[in-house]
């Protein structure tokens, strides 16, 4: 049904258009307590052998929906609905902003890409976290493990990156179940520059300090950074995170590269500046995965995302060193059925493999390889 959807229509929309008809529709189903019910049932079957442990947090399983479609934490409860393990929110700063002028969402087909400088539109820290605690109150069904990304106010000053990024902490601290620090879209002037150790450094610190105070609990902090990164700056941000006891590391955020796209020059020109997501990160990726897995090993918990769209790509990012996974563009190009053939695909791996659970894979194949 999905293909022929988006081969007959949704192809044919804006693509930002065509992301707020469809997330509509999933919010609007995930609504009706009976149509909700169905759906859970078809899409969100569980699968005990896939049950995971990461970040202190127990999952249904290890694929989760990464930051950037649910900006604004509207649609959790759909985004569950459909199979998804855990739901990143986001990216959220500390002041609403529109983000970038439209259009700002480019699709690649031939390629299974998009291409988005949306720059981090979004409501704003405070009114995610009142929407986050109102649904906390009330959300339906099973509880959905949900992490917050924040990012920096576009209008601040570098000088005062990390007095925003703390605002946003103190806010949504207590309501995630754990927070992401984003540092890597491009989309951002000199948001990119952060990732230098020297900048990072003061910059977790004080997030990490922020949310012990706002949250009665430990919340589990991530970075995520980009592909983009040198193999030795990669190794800086690994140690950094072993030096501050980092919870975790997203591998990776899009790319400014361009390189070894099937889509005509002209038309991959014509989208202009942004960061490139789907297939064409896949190998990249996972490289930066495989090094940082070889320098933190078990001792930081990895999250591979970037070009995860079958569950043989799932596979690897957990032989590679990730105990979690996420998709995102695979899911706008596949619909709402990738979450369930992950889960196939995994337990069927899972199955045939020496590996008892997921957590005897994580690592197994960057293990055996000498860096």
């Amino acid at each position: 049904m999905y293909p022929w959807l988006f081969r007959t229509v949704l192809r044919r929309m804006d693509p930002e258009r065509a992301h707020r008809l469809a997330f509509g529709t999933i919010r609007a189903a995930a609504a009706v307590p009976p149509l909700r019910s169905v759906l859970r049932s078809l899409f969100a079957r569980r699968r005990p052998e896939l049950r995971t442990r990461a970040l202190g947090l127990d999952l249904p399983g290890p694929f989760g929906l990464a930051a950037g479609f649910d900006k604004n934490a509207v649609g959790i409860d759909g985004l569950a609905m459909l199979g998804f393990d855990f739901v990143e929110i986001g990216t959220v700063t500390a002041r609403p902003q529109p983000g970038n002028p439209a259009p700002r969402l480019f699709r690649l087909e031939a390629d299974r890409a998009l291409i988005n400088r949306m720059g981090f539109n979004n409501d704003g820290s405070a009114a995610v976290a009142a929407r986050m605690s109102r649904r906390s109150r009330r959300a339906p069904g099973p509880r959905t493990v949900t992490g917050v990304n924040i990012g920096k106010t576009k209008a601040v000053p570098e000088e005062e990156a990390v007095a925003d990024y703390v605002a946003s902490t103190e806010r949504l601290a207590a309501l995630a179940d754990y927070l992401v620090v984003n540092v890597s879209s491009p989309n951002t002037p000199g948001l990119r520059d952060l990732q230098t150790a020297d900048r990072l450094r003061p910059l977790l610190t004080a997030v990490r300090a922020a949310a012990d105070r706002a949250a009665p609990r430990h919340v589990p902090l991530l970075v995520k950074i980009a592909p983009d990164l040198a193999d030795e700056d990669l190794d800086a941000v690994a140690d950094l995170a072993l030096e501050l006891g980092l919870d975790g590391i997203i591998a990776t955020n899009t790319t400014v590269g361009r390189e070894g796209l099937a889509g005509p020059p002209e038309a991959v020109a014509a989208c202009g500046p942004g960061g490139l997501s789907g297939a064409p990160l896949k190998e990249r990726s996972l490289q930066v995965l495989r090094r940082l897995y070889a320098r933190v090993g078990d001792r930081v918990t990895l999250v591979g995302v970037g070009g995860v769209e079958t569950a043989q790509d799932a596979w690897e990012r957990i032989l590679a060193g990730a105990s979690l996974v996420q998709g995102y563009s695979a899911f706008v190009y596949q619909g709402p059925a990738l979450p369930r053939r992950i889960h196939r695909g995994l337990a069927r791996r899972l199955a045939s493999s020496p590996y008892r659970t997921l957590a005897e894979a994580v690592g197994a194949d960057t293990r055996k390889e000498p860096m």
